[in-house]
C-alpha cells in the first residue's frame, strides 16, 4: 500500500503534465502513451492490442484523473511487483513529464539548482508531502527537510527566519497550508536560504539526502575489495542498503560494479590481518565469499557491527534478517567461491 501511493504521487504529475489545457482532462492518445510508457517502466507485461483498443478514439472525449484511476489500479498499480523494476527510472519517467511543463530556471543561469538536484528534491518533496491531492508540503515537514539539506552543508537556521522565510513563500504564492513543489524548488532556486553556499555544495547536500531518505543508504564509504577471479585488491565505493550492498567505481557512483543480496542466508565475519591486508571482514552468501579490508578498526567495527556512529552495520542488519555470526577467525569456505 505504501508503494501504490508512492507511485500514485509521481503519476499525478505527470497526467498534469498532460492536461495541457487545465481542464482536469487528458486525451486518450496521451493515455495511452503514458500507459505504454509506465508497463515499460515498471516492468509490467501488457497486450499492446489490448492498450490500442482501451484508448481508441471515439465521441466520449478527453478522460479525468478519475476516469483513468479504474484503468491505472486495475491495469497497472494491482500488477506492479516491489523489486522488480527501478523505482528511480519510473520517477525520472514521470519528473520529465511534468518538469518540462512547469519547471522554469533562470534563462541566464543564475539558478542554484541544476536538473538532477531539481529532480531529487521533487523526490523528496513526494516522500514527505501528504496524501492529498494538489501535493503540498505542510510546513513542519519544510522546516525538516530544509534543515536536514542545510545541516548537511553545516548550515544552520534559526526557527523564527525559518518561520519569516515559508510566511513570505506562503504569503507570495497566495496559499495557506504548506508550498507546492514549484514553490519549494524556487525557494533553493532564489538561494534564499543557502546563505552564500556554491553549487555545488550544495548538489552535494542533496545528494546525501536523497541517498538516506529515498535510496535507503545506511552507510557508504571506501573499501579495499578482492577480486572474485584474479584475486587483486582494488578500491571500491561501497553503500549499505537494507536487503544489498552495492560497490561502484568510485564516490559518484555512476559504474556500478556489482550487488550483494542480503537476506537470512548471509553473514559477516572479521577476518586476521593477511597477506599484507589489515581490518579485514567478509560477507558470505549462499554461492560466495567478498573479502573486504577497511582503512582502520573503527571503520571495520562500523562496516560489520554498527557499533559506532552510524548505528546501521552489516552484522546489524543482517541479524534484523536472521541468524548471523560475527567472529575473529579465518572463515570456513571452500577457496573456490571466495
Amino acid at each position: 500500500m505504501a508503494l501504490r501511493k508512492e507511485l500514485l504521487k509521481s503519476i499525478w504529475y505527470a497526467f498534469t503534465a498532460l492536461d495541457v489545457e487545465k481542464s482536469g482532462k487528458v486525451s486518450k492518445s496521451q493515455l495511452k502513451v503514458l500507459s505504454h510508457n509506465l508497463y515499460t517502466v515498471l516492468h509490467i507485461p501488457h497486450d499492446p492490442v489490448a492498450l490500442e483498443e482501451h484508448f481508441r478514439d471515439d465521441d466520449d472525449g478527453p478522460v479525468s484523473s478519475q476516469g483513468y484511476m479504474p484503468y491505472l489500479n486495475k491495469y497497472i498499480l494491482d500488477k506492479v511487483e516491489e523489486g522488480a523494476f527501478v523505482k528511480e527510472h519510473f520517477d525520472e519517467l514521470c519528473w520529465t513529464l511534468t518538469a518540462k511543463k512547469n519547471y522554469r530556471v533562470d534563462s541566464n543561469g543564475n539558478s542554484m539548482l541544476s536538473n538532477e538536484d531539481a529532480f531529487r528534491l521533487w523526490c523528496l518533496f513526494n516522500f514527505l508531502s501528504e496524501d492529498k491531492y494538489p501535493l503540498i508540503m505542510v510546513p513542519d515537514e519544510v522546516e525538516y527537510l530544509l534543515k536536514k539539506v542545510l545541516s548537511s552543508m553545516s548550515l544552520e537556521v534559526g526557527l523564527g527566519e525559518l518561520e519569516e522565510l515559508l510566511a513570505q513563500e506562503a504569503q507570495a504564492a497566495q496559499t495557506s497550508g504548506g508550498l507546492s513543489v514549484w514553490q519549494f524548488l524556487e525557494l533553493f532556486n532564489s538561494g534564499r536560504c543557502l546563505r552564500g553556499v556554491g553549487r555545488d555544495t550544495l548538489s552535494m547536500a542533496i545528494h546525501e539526502v536523497y541517498q538516506e531518505l529515498i535510496q535507503d543508504v545506511l552507510k557508504q564509504g571506501y573499501l579495499w575489495k578482492r577480486g572474485h577471479l584474479r584475486r587483486n585488491w582494488t578500491e571500491r565505493w561501497f553503500q549499505l542498503q537494507p536487503s544489498c550492498l552495492c560497490y561502484f567505481g568510485s564516490e559518484e557512483c555512476k559504474e556500478k560494479r556489482g550487488t550483494i543480496p542480503l537476506d537470512a542466508q548471509c553473514c559477516v565475519e572479521v577476518l586476521p590481518d593477511r597477506e599484507g591486508k589489515r581490518c579485514m571482514f567478509c560477507v558470505k552468501t549462499a554461492s560466495r565469499t567478498y573479502e573486504m579490508s577497511a582503512s582502520d578498526t573503527r571503520q571495520r567495527q562500523e562496516w560489520t557491527a554498527g557499533e559506532c556512529s552510524p548505528p546501521a552495520g552489516l552484522g546489524r542488519l543482517l541479524s534484523e534478517k536472521g541468524v548471523v555470526t560475527l567472529s575473529s577467525g579465518r572463515p570456513e569456505t571452500d577457496s573456490s567461491n571466495s
